[in-house]
């Protein structure tokens, strides 16, 4: 049975009539309490949503059915005050595609989170960091992110400290301005390698002194008001452990592989080396994706940034050396290690790291070194080191980034970048 417009309009009228007319006094019964005005609210937005530009007319005869039964609806309740219905913007209006969704961005490395707004489609939040003359950090939201899904990005580098109360600033500022969840996106976690109590120089034995610096900044991130964590390559995989809130800890390995097919064309040939037994679950991870060997370094150290000596196992004789690694900061090591696998007979040696760091004489060592490259990933601003080093190449891993937070956005399944990188 179809049921056409002209007897939809005859039904409505009889409706509206019945209800109009006014009851006797015996059957009038005591007022109701009100409806809620979000359920006229959301009649009206289903009225609005079935035409283009604003309502239909009484003798619309070409709008959408739904839109009709909406009128229908409505001139039951004649004498009510209703908002007036408003024409839907169209989606593609503006550049900004996902609803309630901002991402901010620290001082810390500005460029990333440009870069991963761009592959999202949207603009960045708008916010103002300074310093009194004291040197407080003071964090100014420049938008309204009431119910919002707020997304910041601070990496762990530079400033270390500034960079880190920066975020927490921002955190809380998000959150007490009612924002709807807030996530921290931290490519490289600060304070990732205090992550145990440490053992003594001499004696190998716990320093009941040392700090668990890794479980602080875990709290501080949950008592701002974060959340959900979205990082890379932690040092240890422990840390996410040390949250009481979701943790994604993303992977840079998909990236790397790519970057080892496309530029290294005797890839074949080449032999996985991790610089210490630490990092052994990561290199034999990607040589079993490349379908490769693999080798490690077995390492010991005097002291912080300082190797005492070095044990290659595995036969790396005539093969190219990629050696693999989280993260260098003094670059000592990696710097010893190539020169290790050149004198075990390598061919070439290649470093991949995620996390640049590159302090002190790092850049100058990498220079002095028989790398053939090494590659980081833009977890870190590296600008200025590339500037002064042609040896050091870049992976950039925003686009695996800027997915986690669509995903998360969306409330799909981020584990499919712990394989793959996307297009």
């Amino acid at each position: 049975m179809t049921l056409s417009f002209g007897k939809l309009n005859n039904v409505a009228s009889k409706y509206t009539e019945a209800f109009a007319a006014p009851l006797p006094p015996e059957r009038r019964r005591a007022p109701s309490r009100p409806r809620p005005a979000r359920s006229i609210g959301m009649v009206e937005e289903a009225a609005a949503r079935g035409v283009k530009g604003g309502p239909p007319s009484e003798g619309d005869e070409e709008a959408p059915l739904s839109a009709r039964l909406s009128l229908a609806l409505l001139s039951l309740a004649p004498g009510r005050a209703l908002l007036p219905l408003l024409p839907v913007a169209p989606a593609s209006a503006g550049r900004r595609k996902m609803p309630n969704i901002k991402i901010f961005s620290g001082s810390s490395h500005p460029d990333l989170a440009q870069r991963v707004v761009d592959r999202l489609g949207i603009d960045l939040g708008k916010v103002v960091t300074k310093k009194f003359s004291n040197l407080e950090t003071c964090v100014e939201i420049g938008e309204s992110v009431r119910g919002e899904d707020v997304y910041i990005v601070q990496s762990g580098c530079g400033e270390i400290n500034d960079n880190l109360m920066e975020m927490l600033i921002m955190i809380n500022a998000c959150k007490i301005a009612s924002a709807a969840r807030v996530t921290a996106v931290i490519p490289c976690f600060p304070y990732a390698r205090q992550d145990k109590k440490d053992k003594e120089q001499v004696a190998y034995r716990p320093l009941s002194r040392a700090p668990i610096s890794a479980k602080l900044v875990a709290n501080m991130l949950s008592v701002a008001g974060a959340d959900h964590i979205i990082t890379m390559d932690l040092h240890a995989s422990q840390i996410q452990g040390f949250f009481d809130i979701p943790v994604d800890n993303l992977y840079a390995e998909p990236a790397v592989l790519k970057w080892i097919r496309e530029n290294i064309p005797e890839w074949g040939n080449s032999i996985i080396v991790s610089p210490d037994a630490g990092g052994a679950k990561r290199v034999t991870s990607i040589a079993d994706r490349l379908n490769v060997e693999f080798a490690l370094i077995h390492k010991e150290r005097k002291k912080a940034n300082e190797v005492a000596s070095m044990v290659l196992v595995g036969d790396v004789k005539d093969r190219i050396a990629i050696l693999v690694d989280d993260m260098a900061d003094t670059c000592g090591t990696i710097c010893h290690a190539a020169e290790k696998l050149m004198e075990a007979g390598a061919t070439k040696v290649y470093a991949i790291l995620t996390h640049g760091i590159f302090s002190g004489p790092a850049v100058t060592r990498i220079n002095n070194a028989c790398f053939e490259a090494v590659v980081v990933t833009n977890t870190i601003p590296q600008e200025q080191h590339m500037k002064e080093s042609n040896k050091i190449q870049l992976i950039d891993v925003s686009n695996i980034l800027a997915e986690a937070i669509r995903r998360t956005h969306n409330g799909e399944s981020v584990s499919f970048l712990f394989n793959s990188v996307p297009l």
